[in-house]
């Protein structure tokens, strides 16, 4: 009975290593065209959504990004800013007021994704134009998140220094 158990657990790994072997091998940047031939990536991801839910899977996928094989490919440090305008600057807070409770739980994964995209190199802005016009208290942003005064004026910078624009809305 033993034997059986071990011969089951290896053939679980041996399965799980060539699923991931077949998903890396799926996910190389030869499947996509427009990174082909580059040596840098460059991107600025205006994040507006003010959905919860859109947000918190805007956000996760950015990082997810970042992380991609295919990106990595090309580069190990992949330049990726987000700056976070609109209805947004009211998710990344530490003011949940008027949240329902399930709101709160994503609440808390937006704020966990910044925290894992700011110690991952991700830079993070938030325009304080949009958040003083959303009621957003500056002193209740979160840790990571850069404070500029005008989210446009960033993101016509790094467009200007050759970021890709991706526009989360």
């Amino acid at each position: 009975m033993m034997n059986t158990d071990k011969k089951s657990i290896v053939r679980g790994i041996i399965i799980s290593i060539f699923i991931c072997l077949f998903a890396a091998a799926n996910t190389s940047a030869d499947e996509y065209e427009g990174i082909k031939g580059l040596d840098t990536i460059k991107a600025v991801f205006d994040v507006r959504a003010g959905n919860v839910k859109s947000a918190a899977m805007q956000l996760d996928l950015v990082h997810k990004t970042f992380k991609d094989t295919s990106i990595r490919e090309i580069t190990t440090a992949p330049d990726f800013v987000v700056v976070i305008a609109g209805p947004a600057t009211k998710l990344v807070t530490t003011n949940t007021k008027g949240f329902s409770a399930e709101e709160k739980v994503q609440l808390e994964q937006i704020s966990g994704t910044i925290a894992a995209m700011a110690a991952d190199g991700i830079k993070i802005e938030i325009c304080m134009f949009a958040a003083r016009a959303f009621g957003v208290d500056p002193a209740t942003v979160l840790p990571g998140i850069k404070q500029v005064e005008n989210g446009w004026i960033s993101l016509i910078g790094y467009q200007a220094k050759g970021y890709a624009l991706v526009a989360l809305y």
